[in-house]
């Protein structure tokens, strides 16, 4: 509990608005977007870069513990407090200032707490937007902090390839601030020191401040779900995909049976373009783009990805068992309704998991078979980003099942998919939701020593405050 000199004190940093101590209030914040929950000591709600300084200094004096919260709509329990209400959650909400767009150098100067949905409506009216497309609405703080991809990733990359920029403040002493955010795009005089607090969860220091590379909106676009042969045909779609469509490759996208009919059960008024709405074992998202509008003479994006098809057809052991071409925004607006038709089914237990990606339909097929046998009563409703080797490998629990009233089931799944996914197909436990209380335990076990040393080491001389329910030791 705080003492009346602390509130106080609090106060006097970050005013009567940024201060959250009512039970009421904090709730918004000590419950995320997912399924994880917490209890707050307090929300600390900065304004601006200084006040998060002055903020971390205190509590660094005061031994107060902070737990950085951006948009708050991770998997991992990285952005919630936990149950015994001494932390305190340091929310970045009210940092969601937007700067003048820098149209030569295609970049933007942002608050840690603009939502992607905010910055890419500012700039909409420049024709331009930020390339990383999330079915989610997080926070551009958050964005960093994880180290986020998306479904374009094919075409535009992650975070790291798409960051000029950061402000980070220290939680030291003195709340020392961290300005990296000259936006040139050649620099080597050293480090690239920003990229050392990408996709760290907050651990290292509190991101305040982001600038980013911004890219011409697409002037044309065409999408197809694509049925495969079966799974070990899919990587060879990717690849046939790839080579007839070069830059001009945005998306591949797979998903499950499973998952496309808990969107279309969750919301009745989406499109089935399936013959008779039956749902086929596995689908592909696949999308090409174009920066400009149609040239006259051009062939329209619509008919080349036909013409791609038919090619695809014709040859022998054809991977492609059938294609289903349509608006662009019925397609997605399946994609995007995956995530909370899943959520609805039952108990949900996530995985958010990545591959070599000629190994990612491996690694389904072996769970096909290997999961119902081990965990009779689990659904799996996988989809995610094939083409970049991410995948969402989602499991379902009925909410009465017996399953769950086993406190070691969780993790006894959990420790069951991590290791086939690490030791049997040399995967990553955390594609890009980072680590966080939920993968600390699988962290621990599959970080090298030296490597746990030298991230030890980096936290312990950028701070002295233990900053988030995350721990890289």
């Amino acid at each position: 509990m705080l003492k009346a000199e602390q509130k106080e004190a609090l106060i006097g940093i970050l005013g009567d608005t940024g201060f959250v101590e009512n039970r009421a209030d904090k709730a918004a914040y000590e419950n995320g977007a997912r399924y994880d929950n917490g209890a707050a000591l307090f929300v600390a709600r900065p304004q601006n870069t200084e006040q998060v300084s002055k903020l971390l200094a205190y509590c660094v004096a005061e031994e107060i513990c902070l737990v950085p919260q951006s948009g708050n709509t991770g998997l991992v329990s990285a952005s919630t407090p936990d149950g015994t209400g001494a932390q305190a959650v340091l929310s970045l909400d009210r940092m969601n200032q937007i700067a003048d767009l820098d149209v030569y150098n295609r970049s933007i100067h942002v608050g840690a707490g603009v939502k992607l949905s905010a910055l890419n409506d500012v700039l909409e009216k420049d024709g331009m937007f930020f390339p990383i497309d999330l079915g989610a609405d997080p926070c551009i703080g958050g964005m960093v902090a994880t180290n986020t991809g998306g479904t374009r990733f094919v075409r535009y990359g992650d975070i790291r390839q798409n960051l000029l920029g950061l402000k980070i403040v220290l939680a030291d002493a003195e709340g020392t601030i961290l300005d990296f955010t000259n936006p040139i795009r050649k620099n080597n005089t050293g480090p690239d020191w920003k990229q050392m607090f990408v996709g760290t969860s907050g651990v290292f220091g509190v991101i305040t401040e982001c600038v980013l590379n911004v890219v011409s909106k697409p002037k044309q676009s065409s999408s197809v779900l694509l049925v495969p042969t079966g799974f070990e045909a899919v990587n060879s779609l990717l690849v046939n995909m790839e080579r007839l469509f070069g830059s001009s490759f945005t998306a591949f996208e797979g998903m499950s049976k499973n998952a496309v009919e808990a969107a279309f059960d969750h919301v009745p008024s989406l499109s089935n373009p399936f013959p008779g709405g039956k749902v086929p074992e596995y689908v592909i998202l696949a999308e090409v783009s174009r920066d400009w509008e149609l040239i006259e003479g051009e062939l329209p994006l619509d008919d080349m990805l036909e013409n791609a098809l038919a090619s695809i057809w014709e040859k022998d052991h054809a991977p492609l068992a059938d294609a289903f071409m349509g608006r662009s925004d019925n397609m997605w607006a399946i994609r995007h309704a995956l995530s909370e038709g899943v959520k609805n089914l039952g108990q949900l237990i996530a995985f958010d998991v990545s591959f070599r990606r000629g190994d990612v339909m491996a690694f389904t097929a072996y769970m096909a078979k290997a999961l119902p046998e081990k965990f009779p009563d689990v659904k799996i409703c996988d989809f995610g980003h094939i083409g970049d080797g991410g995948l969402h490998f989602n499991l379902v629990v009925p909410k009465d099942d017996t399953y769950l009233t086993s406190v070691e089931f969780e993790r006894e799944l959990r420790d069951w998919v991590y290791s086939i996914t690490v030791e049997k197909f040399g995967g990553s436990f955390s594609a890009e939701h980072a680590v966080g209380p939920k993968n600390q335990r699988y962290y621990d076990l599959y970080t090298p020593n030296s490597v746990k040393k030298l991230a030890a080491a980096f936290k312990e001389n950028a701070s002295v405050l233990q900053l988030g329910n995350t721990h890289f030791s």
